[in-house]
């Protein structure tokens, strides 16, 4: 095998790579192996007619589609190995010659990771943040964690109100025309959690068990059905039943129920407001992170190829669709949902796949102008992070991982994030 590569523009390149003509014919045997039992020839029992009299009846190059499959992904992984070109795009195959009894030759047009002209990186100026905890944060914390603990008791000696959980019937329809999905018997609803279009839950309270009452509403107009967008709507209802949240009282024995490292109220509210506040700290810490990130791309040069993009944008659908996957649900009830096909929604993640790129780009110049690399220690102890997060022993992720490929990765990451620190640490705060 041998392999020429030609330099394109915008970091493109072409690699023509000649396979030689035994290792052609070998794939044509093996693709007339694969196929014979499937080719009818008259005279021959199915699957026992020779290779040349196929050949004969069809063309010669009835197998050659099946040997080109079949050379292909090792020719050009070697090819790409043997060229020492980064490559950072799947390849583009063009088929140049198959020809029998002539070398197989095709090319493969790729991207090349873009050299990058590193602009100021140190001392970048970003707006100071100043981060506090209000007293009502606390509060409102609180309060969540107290309703995760409410009892749900049920309430039958008044009209519902705002908070409380109902059961309600309902039955939608468009200038008296019922429309799919607008009928629900028993369905619990929150008052005041806006999960209904409109003013529906509003027109709710007040009412009580056993009424029976209609709710006018409008949908939106970038509702996602489009046959309902900025319709009004009358939902005839009756109310079933009234639940009510009861809060637990906020004293030291709730707080030891919730919490096994406090004792008492005000140790719990000062834990409470500590956590908001590191969170809160490493928000506007990573907000800075992106501000200056943002500021050396600025300053920057790089030319980055389409085909770059593109890989990039479907490895960040397919880990959404992983997401997804993990919640129940499917990239295809999501497409539908959204009215996009998969093209259209790959296309929604270009932006900040060239975002991605771009950050990742200038700080792996950063780190190796500054001479950033992963030390052993480093390596270690983000082993030690992996094997608590898939409660593995340390040893079995190692082995897992191995000294290849997704090693190098990991070191790769670990200087990128070191970069990541370095200039977020230089930036100056005005």
């Amino acid at each position: 095998m041998s392999v020429q590569v030609e330099r394109l523009e915008k970091n493109m390149a072409k690699l023509t790579i000649e396979v030689d003509v035994k290792t052609f014919e070998d794939a044509c045997q093996k693709a007339y192996l694969k196929n014979k039992s499937k080719i009818n020839v008259h005279g021959f029992r199915k699957g026992k007619a020779p290779r040349n009299i196929i050949e004969k009846l069809y063309g010669a190059e009835v197998f050659f589609e099946d040997a080109a499959n079949i050379i292909i992904p090792d020719a050009y992984e070697a090819a790409a190995k043997e060229s020492g070109l980064e490559i950072v795009s799947q390849p583009s195959i063009d088929i140049v010659t198959m020809v029998k009894g002539q070398p197989f030759v095709f090319s493969a047009e790729v991207a090349v990771k873009p050299e990058i002209t590193l602009g100021e990186y140190k001392g970048i100026k970003v707006a100071k943040k100043e981060v506090t905890v209000t007293d009502e944060e606390v509060e409102n914390k609180i309060k969540s964690v107290r309703e995760q603990n409410a009892r749900i008791v049920s309430v039958e000696d008044r009209a519902a109100q705002m908070g409380d959980i109902v059961s309600v019937d309902y039955s939608g329809s468009i200038d008296g025309v019922k429309f799919d999905g607008g009928t629900g018997t028993d369905n619990d609803l929150e008052l005041g959690s806006h999960k209904f279009i409109d003013t529906f839950e509003d027109q709710i309270a007040g009412k009580n068990i056993g009424d029976e009452f209609d709710v006018n509403v409008t949908f939106p107009e970038d509702y996602n059905a489009a046959e309902l967008a900025g319709k009004a709507a009358v939902f005839a209802c009756k109310l079933n039943g009234i639940k009510h949240k009861e809060l637990p009282e906020l004293d030291d024995d709730f707080v030891q129920d919730v919490d096994d490292n406090c004792n008492t109220v005000d140790e719990y509210k000062e834990k409470i407001r500590k956590t908001i506040l590191e969170n809160k700290e490493k928000d506007a810490r990573a907000q800075k992170e992106d501000e200056v990130i943002e500021a050396i791309i600025e300053g920057s040069q790089m030319d980055i190829p389409d085909p770059m993009v593109d890989m990039q944008a479907r490895q960040q659908a397919e880990n959404f669709a992983r997401r997804l996957q993990s919640q129940g649900l499917s990239l295809d009830t999501y497409l539908q949902y959204t009215g996009m096909d998969v093209d259209k929604f790959i296309d929604t993640m270009k932006p900040n796949a060239l975002k991605s790129i771009k950050s990742r780009l200038v700080l792996e110049a950063v780190a190796k102008a500054e001479g950033l690399v992963a030390t052993d220690e480093d390596y270690e102890a983000e082993i030690a992070k992996m094997a608590a997060m898939y409660n593995m022993e340390a040893d079995k992720v190692k082995e897992t991982i191995g000294d290849g490929e997704e090693k190098k990765n990991i070191l790769e990451d670990i200087a990128v994030e070191k970069a990541a620190n370095f200039v977020t640490d230089a930036a100056v705060e005005e």
